[in-house]
This record gives C-alpha cells, sequence and structure tokens, in this order.
C-alpha cells in the first residue's frame, strides 16, 4: 500500500521543493489532480518577473524622452540610436535564452535572470546622474538592459512546458500579456519616481527641466527639478522579492531539463551563453554606429542578420560538454519551414508591439513638441518650442497598455477559432491603420500647429497596438498547436528573438525618416511588411490546400 500510495502521489515536487519528475499535462486526469496546481502557480511568478523584464528593456523609451527634457548634450538620432541598443541587445539575448529551460531548468533559469536585471537597473541610475559622461557609458547602459529583453524567450518557453495544447493560447497570452504590461508600467512608473527624491541621499541629488515634461496627470514645467536616476534605481524595489518568490515558489520539469546539475552549474551555463550573446550586438553595432562610437560601415539591414548569425555561430562553437549535444538538438526547428513562416507572422505583431513601444515617446515628443515652419527661404524648421504640446508622457502608455491588455485575449479568441484566421483579420487591420499613420503623421511635420492632429495619430496608433496585441496571442497559439512539445518552447523563443529585433528596427526607421522630414515612410514601409506577411499566413495556413489548416 505504501508504494502505491507513493507511485500515484505523482509530484516529485511534493518531496523536493522545486524539480517535478512525472509530467503528463495531456492526460487529464494527471492534469485536474497534480498538474494544474503546479502550472498555475508557476505561471503567477512567471507573469511578474517577465513584466520586470520588459519594464527594464523598454525604460530607454522614457529616459531619452527626460533626457531631451533635462538638455542633455546629444542629439536627437544619438538618443533614438540608445533605445534602438537596448533594443537590438534584447533581440540578441532571446537567441541563448530560449535554449536555457532545457538546459538549465525552469526555476534555475527565471531565478538568475530576474536577479541579473539588477545590475542594469543600478547601472543606469548612476549613469544618469552625470550629463557630463560621455555617450559610451549610455550606450553601455542601454546595451546591458538587454538582459531584460532576453528574459522574454526563457520564460514563454518555460510557461509552454507547463500546460496542454488546448490551454497553450490561453496560458502563453497571459504570460506574455501581462508580461507586456511591463511596457506600460515602465511608461507610468518612471514618469512618476522621477517626480520625487524617494531614495534621499542615497538616490543623488535632483536636475533641473530645461523643457516641459510630464506624466499621467499632465504637464510638469521647465524649472522643475527631477530625478531622473530613479528610472533605473525604482526597479531593484520589486526585483529583489520577485527573485526570491521565483527561487522558492517555482519548479524544474525534469521530462524538459532533465540534466541541469545542481543550482551552481545550472547558473554558470545561463550566465556563460548570456555572456556570449553580448559579443555579436557589440560588434555589430560597432560596425554599425557613427564615430567616434562605432566606424560606421554597415546598415541597419546588415547589422541584424550579422547579429543574428553571429549568434547563433558563438553558441554552437562555444557549447561544450552536455550543453553541445542540447544545443545540437535544439538546432533541428531550423530545418521545419513552418519555424521560418511563424517567424515573419510574430515580426507583424510582437516586432510592432515593442518596436513602436520603444520608438512612439521620442517620436511624439520630436514630431509634436516643435512647431514646424519655413524660413524666409522656404525651408521647413522644426526646432522652435510649441506651447501648446501634449505632455508625450501623459499619453505614451496608452498604446502598449492595449496591446498588452488585448493579448490574453488574443490567445483566448485563437483557442476558439483557430490562431490563423486572427492573424489574418489583424494583418488586414494593421496594413490599413500604419497607412493611415503614416498620412497623420505627415500632415503634422508640416504643420505650425501639430497639436491639432494629435488626438487622431493617437487613435490610429492604438489601434496598431491592440491588433499588435491580439495577433501575439494568436501567432503563439499556431506553434503551440504546429510543433510537438520538444520543439514548441525553442520555436517560441526563436520566433520571439528574431520579433524583439522590431525594438532596433522601429527607432531606427523611425527616427532616420524624421531626420529626413519624411515620417510617413516609415510607416508605408510597414504596411508594405505586413501586407506581405498576410499573403504569407494565407498560403501557410488558411488557403484549401494549406501545410496546415488554421492551427
Amino acid at each position: 500500500m505504501t508504494t502505491q500510495a507513493n507511485s500515484t502521489a505523482a509530484p516529485a515536487a511534493a518531496r523536493s521543493g522545486a524539480d517535478v519528475t512525472e509530467w503528463n499535462v495531456e492526460d487529464a486526469a494527471f492534469w485536474e489532480t497534480q498538474g494544474k496546481h503546479i502550472a498555475y502557480r508557476n505561471l503567477a511568478i512567471s507573469v511578474p518577473a517577465l513584466l520586470c523584464g520588459f519594464a527594464v528593456w523598454g525604460m530607454w523609451g522614457i529616459i531619452t524622452v527626460q533626457m531631451l527634457n533635462l538638455g542633455f548634450p546629444f542629439s536627437q538620432a544619438e538618443l533614438f540610436t540608445l533605445t534602438a541598443i537596448a533594443g537590438i541587445a534584447g533581440a540578441t539575448m532571446r537567441i541563448p535564452a530560449s535554449f536555457f529551460i532545457r538546459l538549465a531548468g525552469g526555476r534555475n533559469t527565471i531565478f538568475l535572470t530576474t536577479a541579473m536585471l539588477l545590475a542594469p537597473a543600478i547601472g543606469t541610475g548612476i549613469v544618469l546622474q552625470h550629463k557630463d559622461w560621455p555617450l559610451w557609458a549610455f550606450q553601455l547602459m542601454a546595451l546591458w538592459s538587454g538582459v531584460g529583453g532576453g528574459n522574454f524567450a526563457s520564460s514563454m518557453s518555460n510557461i509552454s512546458t507547463f500546460f496542454p495544447k488546448r490551454l497553450q493560447g490561453t496560458a502563453l497570452g497571459i504570460n506574455a500579456g501581462v508580461g507586456n504590461f511591463g511596457v506600460t508600467t515602465m511608461q507610468i512608473v518612471i514618469p512618476l519616481v522621477m517626480t520625487v527624491g524617494i531614495f534621499g541621499d542615497l538616490g543623488g541629488s535632483a536636475m533641473t527641466l530645461v523643457k516641459d515634461s510630464g506624466w499621467i496627470f499632465g504637464k510638469i514645467p521647465a524649472g522643475t527639478h527631477t530625478w531622473i536616476q530613479n528610472a533605473g534605481f525604482a526597479w531593484t524595489l520589486s526585483l529583489v522579492p520577485l527573485a526570491i518568490l521565483c527561487w522558492f515558489g517555482m519548479n524544474n520539469l525534469k521530462t524538459v531539463s532533465p540534466a541541469t546539475g545542481n543550482p551552481i552549474v545550472a547558473f554558470l551555463k545561463i550566465t556563460y551563453l548570456y555572456t556570449l550573446a553580448f559579443i555579436p550586438s557589440i560588434i555589430g553595432l560597432y560596425l554599425y554606429l557613427p564615430k567616434p562610437t562605432g566606424l560606421g560601415l554597415i546598415s541597419m539591414w546588415v547589422a541584424i542578420p550579422l547579429d543574428i548569425i553571429t549568434a547563433l555561430l558563438v553558441m554552437r562553437l562555444a557549447a561544450f560538454g552536455a550543453m553541445k549535444e542540447n544545443i545540437a538538438k535544439q538546432f533541428a526547428i531550423f530545418s521545419n519551414k513552418h519555424t521560418w513562416s511563424m517567424t515573419a507572422l510574430y515580426i507583424v505583431t510582437f516586432g510592432s508591439f515593442i518596436g513602436f513601444s520603444m520608438a512612439l515617446p521620442l517620436a511624439m515628443k520630436v514630431i509634436f513638441g516643435v512647431s514646424h515652419v519655413p524660413d524666409a527661404n522656404g525651408v521647413m524648421q522644426h526646432g522652435a518650442n510649441n506651447p501648446n504640446a501634449p505632455a508625450v508622457l501623459a499619453y505614451a502608455w496608452i498604446g502598449p497598455f492595449v496591446g498588452a491588455a488585448v493579448r490574453p485575449i488574443g490567445g483566448w479568441i485563437s483557442d476558439k477559432v483557430g490562431g490563423s484566421i486572427v492573424t489574418q483579420i489583424i494583418s488586414v487591420v494593421m496594413v490599413a491603420a500604419s497607412i493611415a499613420v503614416g498620412q497623420v503623421m505627415l500632415e503634422a511635420y508640416n504643420s505650425a500647429t501639430p497639436e491639432q492632429h494629435f488626438f487622431t495619430f493617437m487613435a490610429l496608433f492604438v489601434v496598431l497596438f491592440a491588433a499588435s496585441g491580439i495577433g501575439n496571442g494568436s501567432t503563439f497559439r499556431t506553434i503551440g498547436v504546429i510543433f510537438d512539445r520538444t520543439q514548441a518552447g525553442p520555436v517560441l523563443g526563436w520566433t520571439s528573438a528574431v520579433a524583439a529585433y522590431g525594438a532596433f528596427v522601429a527607432p531606427i526607421v523611425i527616427g532616420q525618416q524624421i531626420n529626413a522630414g519624411k515620417p510617413h515612410y516609415a510607416m508605408y514601409g510597414f504596411a508594405i511588411f505586413y501586407g506581405v506577411c498576410l499573403i504569407l499566413n494565407w498560403w501557410f495556413y488558411l488557403r484549401s490546400n494549406a501545410y496546415v489548416k488554421n492551427p
């Protein structure tokens, strides 16, 4: 009788407190009696950890606006670049992060990668106290913030292993959707904490605004004291307790991660691969960025594939022992054509969400914060302060909030009607909305009173964010159905990694086109890409002879 009791009390987690040795969630009885409780507990902890990851990764989108308001000695182009650096680093970090769960276990991975966020948070708080420090110091912190972006791949890979296929869309939608609230949370929290010296003398001295700023309740006038360093320091208040919660509340599934080794070994694997991931980012940025920071030898469109290929090669060549075998197995996803189709479709959804989240605050400041008037020769000038400008930081959070809020809805609807039909509908919406936004941006950038176009601009961008959020849920549902359990996690990680390059592309493209006086070209280009992917989705998953019918 004792033997029988032990065998039916399946979760080894009850004995170890961490490692679960039996896991079969496709079995309804196992799910109801054992799996559900463990799965939802891990999901509940994963969500706030991922939220903080997004917040630390995306914080430079708000920080750069405030740096402009405080008179930091950097050009608009250089400030857009800071946001882009955080974007490319986060995307690159996702490539090794997609393999962490198999190599190191879910609990080990989520704990360590959450604790790692303390370094860029504290480091950013330090550099922001020094206006006179060189640009490369700020670029280094932006690069380091990419750890937060990388965490998404490991988080989604982990949660996908805890839930049965019938609940994949909902579970992944909740994890990613609420996790994506990190962008919104950051855009609300950072303007708020910058208004108060919450850390006293330990947090450093205040600076004085030279331009109007804002928060969710409206404008903050020039001359007001602000603590921009709190944009980094504030995250320590949540990261420390979250790391503790991850350690004591999450589990490693030994059926997914059979050879993690002890926690110290697992931590070393994660640290080793994350450290390696910085190499291709640094190389790519050094070749891309203009002098004096870089060499300015290659374009963004060369830097991105170079970064991806180099990251994969570094991982493959630097792996050793059991790690080498596991990584080789994970590379099998690249022989599956659906890996590539879903990668393109996820760029449409998440790439747009994170790219616009990163680029929009500064773009709004540049387009609507100044008056655009011709000089005596009829040449448009874009430097005069617009006294009627909207408070950018009072509105920047709305689009990401909507996008994150509807993501679980997208997963839920896709579980009911199929993921690809949902993806098709939102792609049509995004084509139309992107073209419309481009037209409004053009009109605003050629107007002495651009604020007249602001609320039309915001409404259209909210539509874009809503469509991208719903599509995030639908594409993840599709992946969960197409791929088996051994490949679904790595594919989720890979697609999220490539899509995250949107956080690099959008700030650069939008910033370049604004500087060229043609901001609408950026949005028209995005619309063309959405249209191509619309056709791709139909061909693979919706036509009569589709490879997989509306998964």
